[in-house]
């Protein structure tokens, strides 16, 4: 296997073995940087986004922070293998570097274009989450072009329940959560959508003039929202558990993907309850679980 690689950065853009087991076994601390959160109530993104002269616009905040994830992963997944003399990965690997790409395509580019509107972004937040996207990329990248299962045999072995059973079990609970995940971010847009009909109608009766609607908001309550606050951060980690089930529960990369993305996402939710409740009241907010119900 080769010693050095030639890239954006030689030796780690994409990595060579050395870095790259270097760079996954600091990843599995990740968890504890983002438990940092607990301590703050600040979050310079959404709800609780403040103005600030370290501001960017959310559109081109999300879009940038997002995207480096996946085009990470395709830089990686095309330019590692032929230095490490591979020229035949098995299916897997394409499929499972064609789900992650699927993922991004909507929430990196789609989405940000499908909100109505979205709340100015921390420099922080964004570096952070672009920092995140880059190394989550270069790992899940790297397990997938070369670092990870390379012949049909490897994966016979990655996945002994079943091979292609848990393969599809796996595909099958990404795609639940990925459709969920759409579903539930939908009405947390129609929300604003509402809104900015109602205000339209007002404006044409001359009643009111046109309001800013970044900051509108209101408790959800179609499909899991009538349990919960932030269904779409746990079918979220649906679709990643299952994407973790069809790689195998052997790959670190998908299972850091997984954790990580909990330990960062789990303090926001917690966090957001506490803020429906302050800004609703606890009558409106209706005992709604934050994210896990029966949890928090």
């Amino acid at each position: 296997m080769a010693t050095s690689t030639l890239g954006l950065i030689p030796n780690w853009y994409p990595p060579n073995r050395e870095h790259y087991d270097l760079i996954l076994s600091l990843w599995k601390w990740f968890p504890a940087f983002a438990s940092l959160q607990w301590l703050t109530t600040w979050y310079g993104m959404g709800k609780t986004s403040l103005p600030s002269p370290f501001n960017l616009p959310g559109r081109i905040a999300w879009l940038t922070m997002e995207s480096p994830g996946f085009l990470t992963l395709l830089y990686t997944f095309f330019r590692l293998p032929p230095q490490l003399s591979l020229s035949d990965l098995p299916w897997q690997n394409s499929v499972l570097a064609g789900l992650f790409v699927i993922h991004y395509t909507y929430r990196a580019i789609l989405f940000p274009f499908l909100q109505p509107s979205m709340a100015p972004m921390h420099l922080s937040i964004w570096a952070s989450a672009f920092g995140f996207q880059v190394i989550n990329g270069l790992m899940l990248g790297s397990w997938l072009a070369g670092y990870g299962p390379t012949t049909q045999q490897d994966w016979d072995k990655l996945l002994p329940f079943g091979g292609t059973l848990q393969f599809t079990i796996g595909i099958a609970l990404f795609y639940v959560g990925l459709a969920a995940n759409y579903y539930h971010d939908d009405e947390l847009r129609e929300i604003r959508r509402r809104e900015n009909h109602r205000q339209d109608r007002l404006v044409k009766e001359g009643k009111v003039k046109r309001a800013d609607v970044t900051k509108h908001y209101e408790v959800p309550k179609a499909g899991l929202f009538k349990y919960m606050l932030y269904p779409h951060y746990l079918v979220e980690w649906v679709e990643w558990f299952g994407y973790w089930t069809a790689a195998g529960y052997g790959c670190v990369p998908a299972r850091c993907f997984l954790f990580n993305e909990i330990a960062s996402m789990l303090p926001r939710a917690v966090r957001g309850k506490g803020w429906y409740v302050e800004k609703f009241g606890e009558e409106k907010v209706g005992g709604k679980w934050a994210v896990i119900p029966g949890v928090w």
